[in-house]
């Protein structure tokens, strides 16, 4: 069989294999997040290696959403879904390798300056692209262009909500930082645990969103509805 032949079907299961590692992962990181919540059944020793588990498990979903980019801009092209212009699909590829570069070198030197660096680049390409895949699939939905079938244009619609949702989980998240050191310097009590697990159930919010917008987007993209 041709490489031509092929290479279609191995970059759609790419594609599949991405969203796997993606919900997947993500899966096991509520549950570990679940069970730090139980401060009565673990020592605040054992919550803290969970939390710890939870940071590298996490790195999965983020390194997939980093590569979904340029892979799904990929397959829209090789399939013939849009004329995507050689030199977009490229830029794309760089995006996708900084933003993955810049996901680990910060996990690689967490608490330093230079992690806050990476993040901050981060949080821009975060915006960049939101904006992007927001405006793709509006357009495409008014007119028709520059994806022409509905379905398409809403999966580049609900992806851009997915990076909404991200952005939303970022700035809920901001105040577990200090309220962690907290925690660990004053121990486990009411006025240490009550507002932490209070950022977690706001946090949760947009985690279940995501968990949502995945799962229609990739039913839209195996089903292909008439929309």
């Amino acid at each position: 069989m041709a490489w031509s032949e092929i290479a279609y079907p191995s970059l759609v299961y790419v594609h599949l294999l991405l969203f796997v590692l993606w919900l997947g992962a993500d899966v096991g990181v509520f549950l570990l997040g679940q069970h730090f919540r139980k401060r009565h059944d673990y020592s605040l020793d054992q919550r803290l290696a969970l939390l710890k588990l939870l940071v590298l498990v996490d790195m999965t979903p983020r390194s997939a959403w980093a590569l979904m980019v340029p892979v799904s801009l990929s397959v829209v092209k090789m399939g013939g879904w849009w004329d995507l212009p050689l030199a977009l699909l490229a830029a794309a590829w760089v995006i996708g390798g900084v933003w993955l570069w810049l996901v680990w070198d910060a996990h690689t030197h967490d608490q330093t300056p230079r992690a806050a660096r990476d993040r901050r680049y981060e949080n821009a390409l975060k915006y960049a692209l939101t904006a992007f895949y927001l405006w793709l699939g509006a357009q495409s939905l008014l007119t028709g262009a520059p994806l022409a079938p509905g379905w398409l244009a809403w999966k580049a619609l609900l992806f851009g909500a997915i990076f909404v949702a991200a952005i939303g989980i970022d700035v809920s998240f901001k105040p577990v930082g200090p309220q962690l050191m907290r925690l660990l310097s004053e121990g486990s009590s009411d006025a240490t645990e009550v507002p932490l697990r209070r950022t977690m159930d706001r946090t949760r919010i947009w985690v279940m969103a995501i968990y949502i917008l995945l799962v229609v987007t990739s039913w839209l993209g195996a089903v292909k509805p008439g929309l």
